[in-house]
């Protein structure tokens, strides 16, 4: 039998992810099962997590840094119910500078610690005519227009296929888990499409009717990227949006930072409930 040579980014690749996941190994205390990934001023969630081992991205052998706004910069291991979870209190983006390997590199070391099922959640602006700010939406499927794809190079084919199959990258059943658990809490869920930019501007009205008419529900910068990489390891996916504001092209005004961050913490909380009572069912 022949030797596959693996390409020299491969290798690469695989020493960072290693050398992560050793450092985070001796640190973490918990094997966990279930990777959640925090978004703008989404972090309230991790007040929930029992027995709580907090590491700073800064600390983490190849980690990025987090500099977007809400965005805590740390690796949380503990328990939520009985379940081992790992948490990331805010994620990178393209508009920071980072490549999308970079952006997407905390969910390949999530994988190699053990993770089977990944939550994303994000703050986004809403496009459907049904929907209000403060709404929570899961998330069915995304538009990827970040114009970029973090598959893009060598391909590993210890961590998943060359051509990874898109159609259930967002699990249903996990939506449906997801329905079940707000209908306890009296939580109301909308669901729809979410559409991934690169940002970090904000869509132009002509930008913003493209999309509706393509079929997008809500618009964000992140997401997308960790979808992709997450569906090519065979995670099982949950994706969850906070509407943050309505940014739509009919509207005299598009939201500025400061009003949708403020949304976001007066909206928080129903997230916080909804994961709080979803992530130990997984």
């Amino acid at each position: 039998m022949a030797t596959v040579t693996l390409p020299p980014a491969v290798l690469e690749a695989r020493a960072r992810c290693a050398e992560a996941t050793r450092y985070l190994s001796e640190r973490a205390g918990v094997r966990p099962r279930v990777g959640v990934v925090l978004g703008s001023g989404l972090g309230e969630i991790a007040h929930e997590v029992q027995g709580a081992v907090t590491v700073p991205y800064a600390q983490i052998p190849h980690f990025p840094v987090s500099t977007a706004p809400g965005h805590a910069g740390n690796l949380l291991f503990g328990t939520l119910g009985d379940q081992p979870v790992v948490l990331m209190q805010g994620r990178f983006h393209a508009y920071e500078g980072y490549t999308p390997q970079q952006v997407t590199f905390p969910i390949r070391v999530m994988k190699a610690l053990g993770v089977e099922t990944l939550v994303l959640t994000c703050a986004a602006g809403g496009l459907n005519p049904g929907f209000s700010a403060g709404d929570l939406m899961l998330i069915a499927d995304h538009l990827n227009l970040t114009g970029n794809n973090p598959l893009i190079g060598a391909n590993d084919p210890d961590l998943g296929p060359r051509f990874p199959v898109m159609f259930d990258a967002y699990r249903a059943e996990l939506r449906k888990l997801a329905r079940t658990v707000a209908q306890g809490h009296g939580l109301a869920l909308q669901e729809g499409i979410y559409a991934g930019i690169a940002g970090p501007a904000f869509f132009t009205p002509a930008e913003l009717q493209h999309l509706i008419t393509i079929g997008a529900d809500a618009i964000g910068m992140s997401t997308v990227p960790e979808a992709i990489v997450a569906a090519h390891m065979g995670l099982s996916v949950f994706g969850l949006a906070l509407i943050s504001d309505m940014a739509r092209p009919d509207l005299e005004r598009h939201a500025t930072e400061t009003e949708i961050l403020a949304t976001v913490k007066e909206s928080a909380g129903k997230a916080r409930a909804l994961l709080s009572g979803l992530i130990p069912l997984l």
